[in-house]
């Protein structure tokens, strides 16, 4: 199964936030605004972290963080049976209280009926009352009724009249599953990278450990299949036998050595004045867990050493290709599953991959090569989800997947920013373009307070530096290139549906050189670039009639942005009043 949705209320900086999840999600934003607090909500959820008191937003007495799952296997339709809606999903809130307690509830479809409801069947006990009741048919003919044959009336009453019952979709007031604790790792594995770890803690042989983890399971296929492996622990376990008392029968052990016999002898000779006597038991090791406690790996680039020894690049890239391998595994195993049909677990085989600032250490080839591992990783029927900085990881392709997380007030909290609707028109040409100019460069868009999409590269050469030169430049403002003056339309529609603000810089193309139908093509583009513009989120500087036309630089030059650095560069170059009202308008 997969998150459809998330809740959360009251965590952290987090008021209250929706998101809708898809099989990779990427949180972006600036720092402190709360994209950490989105993953460790999570990590909450799946039982990862406990919550302290200072992680109740602004004097809460109560948070929750609710989760919507969907595409559930036939186990887990089964195992959370109780809690399937019609169209095949769950919904968990788990909650968390000042003080340390918390607990999961799910929802139901509750009958309207107060005598079906799971949480009055106690109040129903009474035989003299149940028997009065519509499901009486369903109760033991004698003897004292419990809570649970209440319950089990209930559930066969519902099941034998289901067009009858009137249902409501509303929280249990019971416990999740009817367990005070959930189990750990019933929702499915999590394997969580923090940005700042010791990579050892992802390689020792601990079972909690990602490594521990895949190794484990790696002994379990040896000392199931391997018959030298069967063969050494039978050994292993009939020598320690010999060691005890008594043998597997419970019957005195003949072959007992007698040295252990006499030292028995002896402390419980020294013990009657006590009434008391002494037995060694001698209980033989897990050879599974001896091969887990006695491995070290080991890393060889040249010099071989433990991996607290290398460098923190090699580090990452160790941990990503044992999440690589991980998903492999898990890939074969579920295909393995289908193919033999087995349904015997009780926890729900799906695997969340969490991540915090994964590009940290990585160089920038490297870490585009991450992110496309971790696009496979996340079309292998596992979620990734993600904090970054990295614009390399930002693929407008797939723009559903980017969530911008903002923090405008301590009032308000932390808020996202997702589109989850088509912003492609269909037209393949200019979807060409705009995913094709959309590279790492550009993708610095989704990080930025303010965007300006500027035609080409004289307009992107020269815009700062005047900026600069007028004392006006800023860093937060991101400067974009869209190629053309008619790729502009594109970008302002799509930083409409993120709600990133940005001024669309144009020029009105009259230049004296042209004619009737050159300045109407113009102006075409022109409208086209105010009408793409929402005016709450975006505006425009219009250049008369190009911006080397403004800077005073002769028409028909070669080599434009060198040639207009080069101008604005020189000596008793001044700035008009015109063009330094706009450069300021762009970084005010």
């Amino acid at each position: 199964m997969k998150i459809e949705s998330l809740a959360i209320s009251n965590w952290r900086s987090i008021k209250y936030l929706e998101i809708v999840f898809q099989d990779l999600m990427i949180f972006i934003g600036q720092n402190n605004h709360g994209k950490s607090n989105v993953l460790s909500a999570l990590l909450f959820f799946f039982g990862e972290i406990k919550p302290q008191d200072l992680d109740f937003n602004r004097g809460a007495q109560e948070l929750y963080v609710e989760i919507t799952f969907s595409d559930l296997d036939p186990t887990d339709k089964t195992t959370f049976k109780k809690y399937l809606t019609a169209d095949g999903s769950i919904k968990v809130r788990k909650f968390a209280y000042v003080g340390g307690n918390f607990e999961y509830r799910g929802y139901i479809q509750n009958p309207v009926a107060e005598w079906l409801r799971e949480a009055n069947a106690s109040t129903f006990s009474k035989r003299e009352v149940a028997e009065s009741l519509p499901f009486h048919p369903f109760l033991p003919p004698t003897g004292k009724l419990t809570k649970q044959d209440i319950v089990d009336a209930q559930t066969k009453y519902i099941e034998q009249n289901p067009g009858a019952i009137e249902f409501n979709f509303e929280i249990e007031e019971t416990n999740f599953l009817g367990l005070k604790s959930v189990a750990k790792g019933i929702f499915g594995d999590i394997y969580f990278i923090p940005a700042v770890k010791d990579a050892t803690d992802d390689f020792s042989s601990k079972e909690a450990s990602a490594f521990g983890k895949l190794y484990s399971s790696i002994i379990e296929s040896m000392s199931a299949n391997n018959p030298d492996w069967k063969d050494t622990k039978a050994k292993l376990s009939s020598l320690f036998s010999m060691l005890n008392r008594l043998n597997d029968d419970g019957e005195d052990n003949p072959h007992r050595p007698e040295e252990l016999i006499n030292f028995e002898k002896a402390i419980s000779a020294k013990l009657n004045a006590w009434g008391a006597a002494i037995d060694v038991e001698v209980i033989p090791p897990n050879i599974d867990d001896v091969f887990r406690a006695n491995t070290q790996v080991w890393i060889n680039d040249g010099v071989r050493t433990d991996i607290r020894r290398k460098g923190h690049g090699l580090q990452r890239a160790l941990t990503f290709a044992l999440i690589k391998v991980i998903s492999d595994n898990l890939k074969a195993e579920r295909a393995k599953a289908a193919h033999e049909r087995v349904a015997t677990r009780t926890a729900s085989a799906s695997t969340y991959f969490i991540l915090e600032e994964p590009e940290l250490y990585l160089h920038p080839q490297a870490q585009r090569a991450l992110f496309d591992s971790l696009v496979s990783l996340s079309e292998s029927n596992n979620q990734v989800v993600m904090c970054t900085h990295a614009s390399a990881l930002i693929d407008v392709e797939r723009y559903k997947s980017i969530c911008i997380v903002k923090k405008d007030s301590e009032v308000v909290g932390t808020q996202v920013c997702q589109c989850t609707d088509d912003i492609f028109t269909g037209d393949k040409k200019k979807d060409f373009n705009l995913s094709y100019w959309i590279n790492p460069d550009r993708s610095e868009l989704f990080f930025a307070k303010l965007v300006l999409l500027v035609e080409g590269p004289t307009d992107k050469t020269l815009i700062p530096l005047l900026a600069k030169q007028l004392g006006v430049f800023r860093f937060d403002h991101t400067l974009v290139d869209c190629g053309s003056k008619d790729n502009i339309p594109l970008y302002c529609q799509l930083l409409n549906k993120f709600r990133i603000p940005y001024i669309a810089i144009y020029d009105k193309d009259h230049q004296a050189a042209k004619g009737a139908e050159g300045k109407a093509s113009a102006d075409k583009s022109s409208a086209l670039i105010e009408a793409a513009i929402e005016k709450e989120i975006g505006t425009s500087v219009v250049f008369v009639n190009d911006i080397e036309e403004e800077v005073g630089i002769i028409a028909g030059e070669k080599n434009k942005p060198f040639v207009a650095l080069t101008h604005i560069a020189a000596p008793g170059f001044a700035i008009s009043l015109n063009l330094t009202a706009k450069i300021t308008t762009m970084y005010q």
